[in-house]
């Protein structure tokens, strides 16, 4: 592979920026090529043992083999469904950013549901996931949260997200036992290297520190190490607070803010609001694409594809692969 015989050179390393990018562009290459050569391999062994159970008569090799089929066949689905993720940054890692909204503190506890609910699905699908930014509600719940999820695709099966989220259920916050109806909702940014060309005039931006707090009142540190810039032409807002060194928050806040102005500019230029930013308008009634219902009766809903889900306990427990998977499927139908 040429890639591989550039990185051989005595002088590839002379130019550390030339050669992180030449590093990104070969694991883009394996990431191709290695499930590949993977279902090379499953296909080799199936018909090994295939050969050994007709030569032998051997009931083991039999069995053997079509294990060996039945993992080739789920390979081939996944690899199917990846290569149809051919958008431009469907491979990034992705910022996603839940947020709290009509309904008061029984809106915040839904954000926090889906919160846990997406962090199941990020370590069932062998993603990491950082909390960038978290916001929590004083009684219960957080009024918002930001993740950095790592790995790749990450941004092609998030985008799937990006929408209003309603839940219906009976109340744990109202003593009559009423039933109550939340909204939060969910975006998915790819998250950008340093090839992006954003140019940020500093005089365009705020930067203010402040004290990372935690639930209940808690302070993560006892420094201003919290960060939050204000983008003052567009209104854009990022802030971060993961880490102890103001200088790593700011690090991050600014990839954070570079990627939002980023997407801004790609949905002007190329009138894409739906695939960078998820048509999304009021967090309440009748933007939702996707309704969670707990009570009168267990069913979750995707508007879109009207894809149903009775099991709602297995979708909060990071389920949801039968509705991105049909919407994006449906969505590269629809093209």
């Amino acid at each position: 592979m040429e890639i591989e015989k550039q990185m051989t050179e005595a002088t590839f390393w002379d130019d550390q920026e030339k050669a992180g990018a030449v590093i990104v562009e070969l694991k883009d290459c394996r990431a191709m090529t290695e499930p590949v050569d993977a279902i090379d391999n499953q296909i080799e062994e199936a018909d090994i043992m295939l050969e050994l159970a007709r030569e032998e008569d051997s009931e083991e090799a039999l069995v053997e083999a079509d294990s060996v089929v039945s993992s080739l066949d789920g390979a081939i689905t996944r690899l199917q469904f990846q290569i149809m993720l051919d958008g431009e940054h469907d491979r990034r890692n992705c910022f996603l950013v839940i947020q709290a909204g009509a309904g008061g503190v029984e809106s915040c506890d839904w954000a926090n549901m889906l919160l846990r609910m997406y962090l199941h699905w990020i370590e069932n699908a062998g993603y990491e996931a950082a909390v960038v930014d978290i916001l929590y509600e004083e009684e219960a719940g957080i009024k918002s949260a930001t993740l950095l999820v790592q790995g790749r695709w990450a941004y092609g099966y998030l985008k799937a997200e990006k929408g209003i989220h309603r839940l219906v259920r009976i109340s744990p916050f109202d003593a009559q036992n009423r039933r109550h109806t939340s909204f939060a909702a969910v975006d998915a940014i790819p998250e950008f290297d340093e090839e992006i060309q954003i140019a940020i005039d500093p005089q365009e931006i705020r930067i203010d520190t402040y004290r990372a707090g935690g639930a209940g009142g808690q302070h993560v540190n006892k420094t201003d190490s919290a960060v939050r810039i204000t983008h003052i032409a567009s209104g854009i807002v990022v802030q971060c607070q993961n880490e102890r060194s103001q200088h790593k928050n700011k690090a991050m806040a600014m990839k954070m803010l570079k990627a939002k102005l980023f997407q801004e500019k790609e949905k002007e230029r190329e009138s894409e609001l739906k695939n960078l930013q998820g048509g999304k308008s009021d967090i309440a009634w009748g933007h939702q694409i996707r309704s969670y219902v707990l009570h009168p009766y267990s069913l979750v809903k995707d508007h879109r594809t009207g894809l149903e889900i009775g099991n709602v306990s297995a979708v909060l427990d990071g389920g949801i692969d039968a509705f991105i998977e049909t919407y994006l499927k449906s969505r590269k139908k629809n093209g």
